[in-house]
């Protein structure tokens, strides 16, 4: 027997059985690129979902109406109480008695009002009435100058342009001027002054 015939043989399936391995482990690394891939793809569009709905939701937000947010708070009228508060009429037409006739007409129609008294003598003559009124008294000056046909309102003066310079307990002063003096009023009916905001409470139906 000669040399090569006593060599021994490698067995063909130590090739086979090395090359299955390396397939399996190819195959396997695919498969874990495919799911990381197919992972990363959900991961994202979860991301952009959630941003995608805060944005919705902040854009929701902005176009609120911003009257709508504070809870209670709607517009009303107002109807102005005539006893609530004192009316000082002084004349400023220089026609005598015109001051006591439109106290005693106002009185007539459910305001208090106090005795008629003069201007100061500083202040003019005054060709156009005005309501003037003391700070928190801007709704009853607004009902008082409807009930004389829509004359100007204004802040009081300082002084005062009565002929005591004071008001007592009056809250309102009417200088009275030549536009309406000795002149009847109209027909005033309720006194409402324009609507107001004003905070109110919940209210449930059961």
């Amino acid at each position: 027997m000669s040399q090569e015939q006593s060599r021994p043989r490698r067995a063909p399936s130590d090739r086979r059985s090395t090359g299955g391995t390396t397939n399996v482990n190819s195959t396997l690394s695919i498969i874990i690129a495919v799911l990381a891939v197919l992972l990363g793809f959900f991961i994202l569009r979860d991301i952009r979902n959630d941003q995608s709905g805060q944005s919705q939701v902040a854009d929701t937000e902005t176009t609120l109406d911003p009257t709508q947010t504070t809870l209670g708070e709607v517009p009303v009228e107002t109807t102005v109480v005539l006893t609530s508060f004192k009316i000082q009429i002084a004349n400023a037409s220089g026609i005598s008695g015109s001051a006591g006739q439109l106290t005693t007409e106002l009185q007539g129609r459910g305001y208090i009002v106090q005795p008629a008294i003069n201007k100061s003598e500083i202040t003019p003559k005054q060709t156009v009435t005005v309501v003037y009124y003391l700070l928190g008294s801007e709704q009853y000056a607004a009902a008082v100058a409807n009930e004389l046909g829509g004359v100007g309102i204004a802040a009081m003066p300082e002084p005062i342009p009565t002929e005591t310079g004071k008001l007592g307990e009056a809250t309102i002063l009417i200088l009275l001027g030549t536009d309406l003096a000795g002149r009847p009023l109209g027909s005033g009916t309720a006194v409402v002054v324009p609507p107001t905001v004003l905070v109110v409470a919940p209210t449930t139906t059961g």
